[in-house]
């Protein structure tokens, strides 16, 4: 299978599971809320992958945040790419709990031009993100995404 058909298929996949998380049930009691972030992220890979960027996070009860992204990672992976997108976040009670590091495995393929799709957790807290990137990258690693307050 060539490398832009599998980017396209994660890509794919990784829409339908932040659609899945958007139209999740809330429960009765209406105190649930629900956040997207647009993101930019930039960075280069050689084994450990290092990215950093920022966000801007809308809540559907009118609450905002503008946060600091971190993406560090391990594993056989090469590779240096510009990357814009969008991710949601699972049911939330508060804003708050945007912040703090998620976990995820990622496979990753790209030249030139590509999409990249990612479903991370953080306990109860789930974040998908998809979109695309420019540059070149190819692998596998462990890692994680790190949201905190863009003034810390």
């Amino acid at each position: 299978m060539k490398p832009s058909t599998i980017l396209k298929k994660l890509t794919i996949l990784a829409g339908f599971l932040s659609i899945a998380a958007i139209t999740a049930p809330v429960q009765a009691s209406g105190s649930y809320i629900s956040c997207s972030m647009d993101y930019k992220l930039s960075g280069w890979s050689f084994v450990v992958r290092h990215y950093d960027g920022s966000g801007n996070v809308t809540c559907s009860n009118g609450q905002r945040a503008q946060v600091k992204l971190r993406s560090r990672g391990v594993g056989f992976t090469i590779g240096k790419s510009d990357l814009d997108g969008t991710g949601y976040f699972s049911e939330l009670k508060d804003i708050s709990e945007i912040y703090g590091a998620f976990v995820a495995l990622e496979g990753h393929v790209g030249v030139i031009r590509s999409g990249h799709g990612q479903v991370m957790t953080r306990g109860v807290v789930s974040l998908v993100i998809s979109g695309t990137g420019r540059g070149f990258d190819i692998g596998v690693t462990l890692g994680g995404l790190d949201v905190s307050p863009l003034d810390q």
